[in-house]
């Protein structure tokens, strides 16, 4: 090889090592805005995060009341039952009377009849 292509790919091999540092120094700058990017989206996930363990909290709240709502209504449901069983007696009783008061009437009936034949 003469001394002329020597210093020629000596250069070329110089230009490529520039190249080579141009190219890493442009990755690394990437890199640093990528990290930054990153960094901001942790941030704002972070405080996502906690507003989501707010709404959490606030259901957890909710649901603790609507089970003292449910338990209140099964008391209620219960008390109804216990109505319904003393309606369901005071409607037999009705129905004891009415059957009385139409034996009444059916003795007034024979009562009146007899009185009307003498």
């Amino acid at each position: 090889m003469t001394p002329a292509e020597m210093e020629r790919k000596v250069t070329r091999l110089d230009n490529d090592v520039q190249s080579i540092y141009e190219l890493l120094a442009t990755i690394s700058l990437t890199q640093k805005r990528h990290g930054n990017r990153l960094d901001e989206f942790d941030k704002r996930f972070d405080a996502v995060d906690g507003r989501l363990d707010g709404i959490d909290g606030r259901l957890d709240g909710i649901d603790g009341r609507l089970d003292g709502i449910d338990g209140r209504l099964d008391g209620i449901d219960g008390r109804l039952d216990g109505i319904d069983g003393r309606l369901d007696g005071i409607d037999g009783r009705l129905d004891g009377i009415d059957g009385r008061l139409d034996g009444i009437d059916g003795s007034l009936q024979e009562i009146l009849a007899l009185l009307r034949e003498r």
